[in-house]
């Protein structure tokens, strides 16, 4: 009894304390691993995945992630710096890789660490679409989803214990939680709510980044939609899902539109919509520049 009240004590003051505030929505998260400890992880992992893959070989799929990558980095650290979050990027070292594998995917870990998948290009269809994906997947390291993620499963699974003791005492249990939680697993659960919650705020988030880096946000919704009809539409229904319903996703992004294309046209934000620095600002404005992706 006394051991259960230490425990009812320990986590209200673990959820008391270390809560953190996402960008733009601003919920309150529950985040208790220290971000020292998450990039070294972060790093360490995306090394160990790229060793174990075949990255692409196909140059013009290759710049083209690259550069799309750079300039939805550009837009972020310009968003967080106009919002006062640029504490976030702390300790951050940007990378974007393009590998061989015919799931329509693809990832960011803390620290920016950005995979695409091949497989996915053929929905992205161009540089409009790849940027929803990515400003997708760089969102949900801006609103450190993982690390929620990982905090949640570390409270379920061992008490709460630091990520070090966890990664001594159960490395492979730990490890597959982290590649679950940073979407290179599947999981079916406790935890779905809180990933069609993060979908929804990676959601939000990336149309804002798309948009500051000059990439049409409109391109949004029939990307979604194409992804929805990719395998013969054959998807779980949304309450077995991580993601939300398509029609749910559809519905936000038009709610979203308005704000995000004020960012995409510089009416709103400092010097939105026109990154000069980004290379894909005024390009991309006015006749939102599409650059077909080569097979």
């Amino acid at each position: 009894m006394k051991n259960l009240r230490f425990l009812s004590i320990f986590i209200t003051s673990l959820v008391i304390f270390s809560c953190s505030t996402v960008p733009l929505t601003n919920r309150k998260q529950l985040t208790i691993i220290p971000q020292s400890d998450l990039l070294a992880m972060s790093f360490a992992q995306y090394d160990a995945f790229l060793d174990t893959t075949n990255e692409s070989s196909n140059q013009e799929q290759v710049d083209m992630v690259k550069t799309v990558g750079k300039n939805i980095e550009h837009a972020v650290v310009q968003y967080l710096a106009d919002n006062n979050y640029a504490q976030l990027l702390e300790g951050f070292n940007w990378e974007f890789n393009l590998v061989e594998d015919n799931q329509a995917n693809a990832w960011c870990m803390p620290g920016g660490k950005v995979v695409v998948y091949t497989g996915i290009l053929p929905i992205t269809q161009d540089e409009n679409g790849l940027a929803v994906v990515m400003g997708h997947e760089i969102a949900h390291a801006i609103a450190d989803h993982g690390n929620e993620r990982m905090s949640q499963g570390l409270l379920q699974q061992y008490g709460g214990v630091a990520l070090s003791v966890a990664l001594q005492s159960k490395p492979a249990e730990t490890q597959a939680l982290w590649m679950t939680a940073y979407g290179v697993g599947t999981y079916y659960g406790a935890m779905l709510p809180y990933s069609r919650l993060h979908e929804s705020e990676a959601d939000h988030l990336g149309l804002i980044f798309m948009s500051i880096a000059g990439y049409n946000p409109q391109a949004a919704i029939p990307f979604w939609q194409r992804m929805a009809t990719a395998g013969g539409g054959q998807v779980p229904p949304e309450f077995m899902s991580t993601h939300p319903s398509s029609d749910t996703r559809i519905s936000n992004l038009q709610k979203w539109m308005p704000e995000a294309l004020e960012y995409y046209n510089g009416e709103k934000g400092n010097g939105a919509g026109n990154n000069s620095n980004t290379g894909g600002g005024n390009e991309n404005k006015g006749n939102s520049k599409v650059v077909k992706i080569g097979s």
